[in-house]
């Protein structure tokens, strides 16, 4: 286990690889831990770095940071201890919230962007998605599927309160109005049957040139777990885009659904 002091709190990380830096960022149902398959593809280009944020898998629990600009801020400082410049983000809900928090104010820092089922705001997130503890939502979102439950296995590290602040700091006011003009290049994935999170619609958000939606078929809330052969595919082939390219350029492929605006 790798971890590092950041403003006197200790913050869990895992890496993997060499090459360009990217950085994983986990959702509000388990921990870094189920980004590893995604880091074994990413790590033959890249050096993979996955992060649990505060409250939830091996970093500290620390209510004063929990808000999204705190999660950020604890995203910002790992940057600059770890000596990481320019970087790729991945994100998946809660983790896709604080990579466009962090997007905000240090958009210069940031390559490319791949989201994976963020909910546009608030009311996008199912009830039992903001009510059910981390464990019960595991088994809601897995079926209990085995391979996908180990992956899971941190949920009940999960600090409630962490959950609970940082969906408060969505619903307080939606992120996305402030980041979209960044032109930096960024990639929202959906799971076609995600029963937690609203999929928004790609024309209806009028997406900017730089920014792209694809929908994945058979996948739900986990699609790194659901299929991940058709996850791994779709990330490397937006890492091999080169910088600045719109993720629009994606070649389409058999087992994607593309909606394009």
């Amino acid at each position: 286990m790798s971890a590092i002091i950041l403003d006197g709190s200790m913050v869990h990380y895992e890496a993997l690889g060499r090459g360009r830096p990217i950085i994983f960022l986990h959702g509000w149902v388990g921990s870094w831990r189920y980004w590893i398959n995604a880091m074994q593809a990413a790590s033959t280009s890249f050096r993979a770095y996955a992060i649990d944020l505060f409250g939830f898998g091996d970093t500290v629990r620390s209510p004063d940071n929990y808000a999204l600009e705190k999660q950020a801020h604890l995203l910002d400082r790992f940057l600059n201890e770890m000596g990481i410049g320019k970087v790729a983000l991945v994100g998946h809900d809660l983790g896709a919230l604080v990579a466009f928090e962090f997007l905000k104010k240090r958009y210069d820092s940031v390559d490319r962007l791949m989201v994976v089922n963020v909910p546009m705001d608030y009311e996008a997130i199912a009830t039992r998605m903001r009510t059910a503890s981390a464990t019960e939502l595991a088994e809601w979102l897995t079926g209990r599927q085995p391979d996908a439950m180990t992956a899971l296995s941190d949920a009940s590290k999960v600090d409630p309160a962490a959950v609970s602040a940082s969906m408060g700091s969505l619903q307080a006011g939606s992120i996305f109005p402030h980041i979209r003009n960044f032109g930096v290049p960024c990639l929202f994935v959906y799971g076609a049957n995600n029963p937690a999170i609203t999929i928004p619609s790609a024309e209806n958000n009028n997406l900017p040139i730089h920014m792209h939606q694809i929908n994945l078929e058979g996948s739900g809330h986990f699609p790194m777990l659901d299929n991940v052969s058709q996850f791994n595919r779709l990330l490397v082939d937006f890492l091999a885009l080169d910088s600045g390219a719109s993720p629009s350029e994606l070649q389409m492929k058999e087992e994607w659904k593309r909606r394009v605006r």
